[in-house]
């Protein structure tokens, strides 16, 4: 009943304010008559005609001088003034709308004109149109920017923006950047319609190449004539500082009380540098604020408070934006905006209770769940007693009302905890009072989780390396997967997906740790069996049910240097003697022989050098460093022994280095009996005595048999032809055809695998008395003394044989027969 009561009296109050201020109305238009409006442009010259109010009202010149037509508006009265003689408004004092209205639009001036005798007052409106007098200005000459060389493409670099007073087409319209070869200019506009500039980083910078870029910006109004403003840009390019601070937010809303007491809080922003050290601290600054804002708030250039440093006069300005730049030490920025907003004072602000709360709320719940219900009421009446509830930075909730001064908070869209698992839920009560109050109230919300969400693996792909002959057990690396999830949901386990390499279980190779996800090696690589392999991890949560995830685990096996190199030539035997010829002729780099090594390692492990270690005559030899070739470093002489050994090292290039030697005999020489003589002397070195002296005698014999079998051959076939030519006489024929069989070929060694390969040439002249004479031949066209077996281990001589072949024959006929004869091996 009290509360019907109480009612019943604010119904009555209500309409008798009503009743109160229809009278009013009724009042004020019958005292004024008439109102016109006028449109002038700024900086018209004084004296200049505003409007004529005899005609546009209807009055007569008369009636306005013996009325005493005056203005009464003493604000508007500074500006415009009333020529009462000829019944026109002309301009009294220079009009610059800019300084009158700021950014207001439309910007007018309101004044009444008074007639007294009968009274009368009109209602005159000036609107001040905007010329374009003003050219866009930046708020300092230079802009300072340090970016450094790391910086990724795609960067931006905040540049401020610059202040045209005046509005419209002439206002500031767009930027230009030049030169843009690193750098593009990308402009944005906030939702005040203001427009800001931000340079983009297209292609990495380099700072040994340019360490310094010189920039021009200009900003250009849309006047006509157009006018512009430009700032020089110079950047300096640092080293290694690869991340900029980045603000959480890119516009906070403040709010401040007019007449606020100096030191007070509007709101704190905040940037966060992920770089670690020197180049991860933060520091706060204006970058691009008046002169008479910076009079009304001070920041913290530490902790990013924004603070009341002045008097703060709601009636000369309802809102401020404060742009603040981010710097860390390396040079890299970000911007914010800060919009505050004015509060004016009233005597009571709204009371807000809270009826009925409930929190936490599961996150699966549907759009429009009721959170809170909220009664809300004003001491005052009238405007200032009707309030208007709305949330602030909550834009998942909203407010609806059913009931007057109830009100009640839904959710409006899903929630997820793992985004945000509380809410600050402010709720604003406002009434519309002049000033208008405001009260406000926060809610904290807390989201209940819910298992809707996987383990993620912080990479796709995980790449490790381990050095070959590890020990077992070896911790190898680490997988790290989060749940976004919350308490038993959010826990994750690790297990290998079952998988084979190359037929062989992946489990035998690696393991991984069920709860920390660290992978150790089950047993020791070896780098030359297996270079690297893939597999699979999979993370499971203890949700029910569960989410998995996988990832893929690649692992490189890094070589140790741990093989020697190998010969490959010269063969070293315990059985044979390798021996290379050298001529007392060759001349200085002559290829004596090559020695051929491999090292089963990799990398710079089986980089190969070779050095001569050990020399019968270490200034006739050299060793290539890089290709084994063994060349003569001087000219051959006479004075130089026939036997020549050599010891060749070769080394690799791992740490330690692995090394392997190779004995290498040459024979200097200009003739197989020369070598003959001396080559006893190698049969007596260390294990070749027995083999080398059996395998000469062997080599020896089997030449002599040969020869003997090719003398017997060709004696019977001369024999056979004797007999024909002599069968041939006695039947007084001609002379028997030869055929193409009895004459040798022309042959060479077609095997090409032999290391010296010659053919020899002999010319046998026969006549019909050839019997009684002896063959002829000549030399060989060429010779070598020495000749290696074709398993690359021995090495046997190889000479000429010089043989009269003595046939008697009567009455031969004459002609020519070459004979070829190969080398013997």
């Amino acid at each position: 009943m009290e509360f019907i009561r109480d009612f019943e009296r604010k119904t009555i109050r209500t309409m008798q304010w009503q009743v109160q201020l229809f009278i009013l109305c009724v009042c004020a238009a019958e005292m004024v008559r008439g109102q016109v409006r006028y449109s002038i442009p700024e900086e018209m010259k004084i004296g200049s005609v505003v409007g004529n109010i005899v005609q546009d009202l209807g009055l007569d010149i008369k009636r306005l001088i013996a009325g005493k037509a005056r203005i009464v508006t003493a604000k508007s009265g500074q500006y415009i003034d009333l020529n009462v003689d000829k019944g026109i408004l002309i301009v009294k004092n220079r009009i610059d709308r800019e300084q009158l209205c700021g950014q207001t639009t439309p910007c007018t001036i309101s004044f009444e004109v008074i007639i007294e005798q009968p009274m009368e007052l009109y209602h005159i409106t000036v609107e001040i149109i905007d010329v374009n007098d003003n050219a866009p200005t930046f708020a300092k000459r230079e802009i300072n920017l340090e970016i450094s060389e790391s910086a990724a493409p795609g960067a931006r670099f905040f540049l401020g923006s610059a202040e045209d007073a005046d509005v419209g087409v002439n206002s500031l319209q767009s930027y230009n950047l030049s030169p843009s070869d690193n750098l593009s200019l990308k402009q944005h506009s906030r939702p005040d319609g203001s427009k800001y500039a931000e340079m983009v980083l297209q292609t990495p910078l380099d700072r040994e190449k340019k360490s310094e870029i010189k920039l021009m910006l200009t900003a250009v109004d849309g006047g006509s004539p157009q006018r512009s403003g430009t700032v020089k840009i110079n950047i300096i390019v640092l080293d290694a500082n690869d991340n900029a601070p980045a603000f959480s937010q890119s516009v906070y809303k403040a709010f401040a009380n007019e007449n606020a007491l100096k030191g007070t809080l509007v709101t704190t922003v905040n940037a966060i540098d992920a770089d670690a050290g020197s180049n991860g601290d933060v520091t706060y600054s204006f970058s691009h604020l008046s002169d008479t804002d910076r009079k009304l708030f001070e920041l913290n250039e530490k902790t990013g408070e924004v603070t009341v440093l002045g008097e703060i006069d709601f009636e000369k300005a309802a809102h401020y934006e404060i742009n603040i730049e981010a710097k860390d030490y390396g040079g890299l920025t970000d911007s914010c905006k800060v919009h505050v907003d004015i509060m004016d004072i009233n005597d009571n602000a709204p009371v807000i209770t809270v009826m009925s709360f409930s929190s936490p709320v599961s996150e699966d719940s549907v759009s429009g769940t009721t959170i809170a219900i909220i009664n809300i009421q004003d001491l005052d009446s009238g405007k200032n007693g009707q309030v208007h509830c709305t949330t602030k930075q909550a834009p998942l909730f909203k407010i609806k009302s059913s009931i007057p001064n109830y009100y009640t908070l839904v959710t409006e869209g899903a929630l997820d905890r793992e985004r945000v698992s509380e809410y600050n839920i402010t709720i604003t009560a406002a009434d519309e009072g002049s000033p208008p109050l405001s009260s406000n109230k926060t809610l904290t919300l807390q989201v209940s989780d819910v298992n809707d969400n996987a383990p993620v693996f912080d990479q796709t792909t995980y790449t490790a390396y381990v050095t070959e002959n590890n020990t077992p057990g070896l911790s190898i690396f680490c997988l790290t997967a989060k749940d976004a999830d919350w308490n038993q949901n959010s826990r994750v386990s690790y297990l290998l997906e079952d998988k084979f390499i190359d037929a062989t279980p992946v489990a035998s190779l690696i393991s991984v740790n069920s709860e920390s996800g660290v992978v150790y090696a089950v047993r020791s690589f070896d780098y030359e069996h297996i270079k690297d392999f893939q597999f699979e991890v999979i993370a499971r949560d203890g949700g029910s049910p569960p989410l998995t995830t996988k990832a893929t685990a690649k692992i490189f096996v890094q070589d140790q240097n741990d093989n020697s190199p190998q010969i490959l030539y010269p063969v070293q035997s315990g059985v044979s003697l390798v021996a290379e010829m050298v001529a007392r002729s060759a001349d200085v780099g002559y290829l004596v022989t090559k020695v051929v090594a491999v090292d089963a390692d990799s990398g710079q492990n089986a980089w190969l050098s070779y050095k001569l270690l050990k020399a019968t005559d270490r200034a006739l030899f050299e060793v290539g460093s890089q290709n084994g070739e063994i060349r003569t470093s001087r000219q051959v002489s006479d004075k130089d022994a026939v036997k020549q050994r050599l010891v060749v090292v070769v080394e690799d290039n791992g740490q330690p280095s692995r090394s392997a030697t190779v004995n290498v005999n040459v024979a200097v020489a200009d003739s197989f009996p020369e070598v003959l003589s001396e080559f006893s002397d190698f049969t007596h070195d260390k294990d070749y005595n027995d083999s080398l002296t059996f395998y000469l005698v062997l080599s020896l014999a089997v030449v002599s048999f040969l020869f003997i079998v090719s003398v017997i051959v060709l004696v019977s076939v001369k024999v056979y032809r004797w007999r024909q030519s002599r069968l041939f006489y006695k039947s007084n024929g001609n002379l028997p055809v030869i055929p193409s069989a009895y004459y040798p070929p022309r042959y060479a060694d077609v095997g090409a695998t032999g290391t010296l390969q010659h053919v020899y040439n002999y010319e046998v002249c026969m006549t019909t008395d050839s019997g009684k004479s002896e063959y002829r031949y000549i030399r060989p066209v060429s010779q070598n003394l020495v000749n290696v077996d074709p398993s690359g281990t021995e090495t046997m001589p190889h000479g000429q044989k010089e043989k009269n072949l003595i046939e008697n024959s009567d009455e031969t006929p004459e002609y020519l027969w070459w004979m070829n004869e190969p080398a013997f091996a």
